[in-house]
């Protein structure tokens, strides 16, 4: 591989014989060097492949502002996610994660408690990205000696969680929002019930799951699909009169038109869910 860019001694741009371009880290990899000459292999500790080419251009922005081991640091712990979440991630949770955390630690040695008004929602919905969240903040004070708050721990959640769903680099806020959706929806089954919900159950772990992806579906504005035939919604809306109702709660709530067959499928969970 050529050098075309140096940002500092640990951070380059470099290029290999088919012209792709990679960032590439690595402990002294620029000392004295210039751009055109070799990259010294043995040196490479990192290697970035942002294939999206926005998110590619943003990230190197951000390596002129970023100090390296922050770069290197949220770069671990991206990998440690997608061998957790065993998930495929947007390349922008790259520049998102990194530009939030230079912004946290900044915050931090100022003094400044970065508060999650959300971290209750996000410790129930999305346990296994919390727990990577929990496992970050373990690197982030052997790296840099900085124990930040279980706060912090959700925000990073937040941002693996819209690397699974969006490409967007300014969605992390949407994910934010559905979290508190699903929050007032169970909220809309408890009072209509007048009941507690077993969060432990297998139709509650379910039924979240399926909100989960509803909320992308609407995100996507993938096209309705409507049964071939209403015969299961008219048998579920007669049968399950209480669920039904209170799914209409929800889509007015919602401030959407549902689909028969979301209507069909948010009744049957409700049924499980509070039985």
């Amino acid at each position: 591989m050529i050098i075309t860019k140096i940002f500092n001694n640990n951070a380059i741009i470099a290029k290999d014989s088919k012209r792709h371009e990679f960032v590439v880290m690595g402990r002294g990899i620029a000392f004295k060097k210039n751009a055109g000459e070799q990259v010294e292999e043995h040196l490479i500790e990192k290697v970035f492949v942002l294939k999206q080419k926005d998110a590619s251009e943003k990230f190197k922005l951000l390596l002129e502002d970023v100090p390296t081991e922050y770069v290197s640091l949220c770069y671990d712990i991206i990998e440690y996610g997608k061998s957790i979440l065993e998930a495929q991630l947007s390349d922008y949770v790259y520049v998102s994660l990194t530009d939030h955390m230079n912004n946290a630690f900044k915050m931090f040695d100022e003094g400044f408690k970065n508060a999650n008004p959300l971290i209750w929602e996000i410790k129930k919905f999305y346990p296994k990205e919390f727990g990577v969240g929990l496992k970050a903040l373990e690197f982030i004070e052997d790296e840099t000696g900085k124990r930040l708050s279980e706060d912090e721990a959700g925000n990073i959640a937040l941002h693996l969680i819209n690397a699974q769903v969006n490409s967007s680099y300014h969605k992390v806020a949407n994910v934010a929002q559905q979290t508190q959706k699903i929050q007032d929806i169970l909220n809309i089954i408890k009072y209509s019930y007048n009941i507690t919900l077993d969060e432990h159950s297998t139709s509650y772990e379910r039924f979240i799951t399926h909100l989960r992806f509803f909320f992308q579906r609407l995100i996507q504005k993938e096209k309705k699909l409507a049964l071939e035939d209403d015969f299961l919604l008219r048998q579920v809306k007669a049968k399950y009169k209480k669920a039904y109702n209170c799914m209409l709660k929800i889509e007015k709530y919602l401030d959407t038109v549902l689909s028969d067959e979301e209507k069909l499928y948010i009744t049957i969970h409700i049924q499980r869910v509070t039985q």
